[in-house]
C-alpha cells in the first residue's frame, strides 16, 4: 500500500481505467471487543473502538489492528474515544478519568505513529494497494469522527445543533489530529461535510446520514446527520462506512436524482430509491457480505455508464457526479447498547466486495 506516494499512473489515451475486485472488510464500535475477521484487502474501522479512551484501551485495539492481515487500514476515532478529541478530553477529562487523567498526546500517537495504520481525523487520504497478488487498486477514501449530540450527554467529537462544540468553543478549522471542527446539524453540518472531496471514492463517518442505517429502537427515532447525507448526495460516493447506532447495522443502496429527476416521495431530497440489505450472514457461518461487483449485474453499483465484467473497463467520471448510486453501510459490531440488559451481543464484519480501478496496468 502507498499512500499520497509519487506513483505515476499510466493510462492509455484510448481506453478507460481497468476496474477489479477489491475486498472491503467494515467494522465499527467494536467498543474493546475483539471480533474475527473475515480475509480482505481494506480494513476499515469507522470509530469507537474503546469504551471510554484510556491509554491501555488503545493500546489494546491498536496492537488488535496492527495483527490483522490487511494491506491497508483505515481508523476513524468515534464519541467514545475521548482521549482523542484534545479540547474535549482538557474539560471534561474528570468525569471520565478523574482518578487518573490519560495523555492525550500519547493516546492518539499510538494511532498516528502506526506504521499500518491510516488514521484520519477529517480528512482524506490517496491509497494505491500494491501486494503481490492483491487487486493493485487505488481509492481516495475521506474519514471524519463527527456524530451529533443526543441530549444532553456530552461525548467526544460531537456537535449540538446551536454551532459549538461540547468543550463550548465557537466553529473552527483547526489542523490536525485530535483538533476537528464542530457544527450544528443545519447549514453549518453541510459547510462541514463539503470538506468531503468529490474525488471520494470511499468516505468512512462515525455517524450514519440521517435517514439511512441510523434509526434507534431505545429512542424510537432517527439519529443520523442530515447535513452528511446532504453532502453524500452531492459527493455520491462508491461506498459509506459509518456506525455509532448499535441497532443501525446494515446495508442501504441509494440511488440518486440525475439533474431533471425529482427526490423520493418521502421528501428527501436527490433520493429516487433505497434498497435495503438482506443480510446472508445473519445465521451460521456464513459471511455477511455485499457484493456490488459487476460480475452480477443485478448487484453492481451504477456508475452512470455500462461496465464489463469485475476484470473489465468502466468509463466514468473523474469526481462522483456522474454516479448515480451509492452503499451505505453501518458495521457496528456491538449489536447492544450499555448496559447491555441480557448480556452483550456482536454482529459481525460487514464484507463489501467492491470494483475499484486498477493504478497499474498489467505487463
Amino acid at each position: 500500500m502507498q499512500l499520497l506516494g509519487p506513483t505515476t499512473v499510466s493510462t492509455s489515451p484510448r481506453l478507460p481505467p481497468l476496474m477489479r475486485r477489491t475486498r472491503i472488510v467494515c467494522i465499527s464500535d467494536t467498543h474493546n471487543s475483539r471480533v474475527k475477521l473475515p480475509k480482505g484487502d481494506v480494513l476499515i474501522h469507522a470509530g469507537d473502538l474503546t469504551n471510554q479512551g484510556s491509554y491501555s484501551e488503545i493500546t489494546r485495539a491498536v496492537a488488535w489492528l496492527e495483527e490483522a492481515p490487511f494491506e491497508c487500514k483505515i481508523v476513524v476515532a468515534g464519541n467514545h474515544d475521548i482521549t482523542l478529541d484534545r479540547a474535549f478530553y482538557a474539560q471534561h477529562n474528570r468525569r471520565f478519568h478523574n482518578q487518573s487523567p490519560q495523555p492525550t498526546d500519547e493516546c492518539l500517537a499510538l494511532l498516528t505513529a502506526s506504521p499500518s495504520i491510516t488514521y484520519l481525523s477529517h480528512g482524506s487520504a490517496s491509497v494505491f494497494l500494491k501486494a503481490a497478488g492483491g487487486p493493485h487498486t487505488q481509492f481516495t477514501v475521506f474519514g471524519s469522527p463527527y456524530s451529533p449530540r443526543d441530549g444532553t450527554s456530552s461525548w467526544a467529537f460531537q456537535y449540538d445543533r446551536m454551532g459549538t462544540s461540547m468543550s463550548g468553543s465557537s466553529l473552527s478549522f483547526p489542523a490536525g489530529p485530535g483538533t476537528v471542527p464542530y457544527a450544528d446539524d443545519s447549514a453549518a453540518a453541510v459547510g462541514v461535510w463539503s470538506a468531503i472531496p468529490a474525488t471520494a471514492d470511499i468516505v468512512v463517518t462515525h455517524t450514519p446520514p440521517f435517514g439511512h442505517c441510523d434509526w434507534s429502537t431505545a429512542r424510537d427515532r432517527a439519529m443520523g446527520c442530515e447535513g452528511l447525507r446532504r453532502a453524500l448526495w452531492q459527493t455520491r460516493p462508491r461506498l459509506v462506512v459509518c456506525g455509532h447506532v448499535h441497532e443501525g447495522r446494515g446495508v442501504e443502496r441509494v440511488r440518486w436524482s440525475s439533474e431533471g429527476e425529482q427526490g423520493s416521495a418521502d421528501g428527501a431530497g436527490g433520493e429516487v430509491a433505497v434498497d435495503s440489505w438482506q443480510d446472508p450472514g445473519r445465521d451460521g457461518g456464513k459471511l455477511s457480505i455485499v457484493d456490488l461487483t459487476t460480475r452480477g449485474t443485478r448487484h453492481s453499483l451504477d456508475d452512470g455508464t455500462a461496465g464489463q465484467a469485475s476484470e473489465g473497463r468502466w468509463t466514468q467520471a473523474g469526481d462522483g457526479k456522474g454516479r448515480r448510486e451509492s452503499c451505505i453501510v453501518n458495521c457496528a459490531i456491538t449489536a447492544t447498547n450499555y448496559p447491555h440488559v441480557g448480556g452483550k451481543r456482536l454482529n459481525k464484519p460487514v464484507v463489501v466486495d467492491l470494483d475499484l480501478p486498477v493504478w497499474e496496468e498489467p505487463g
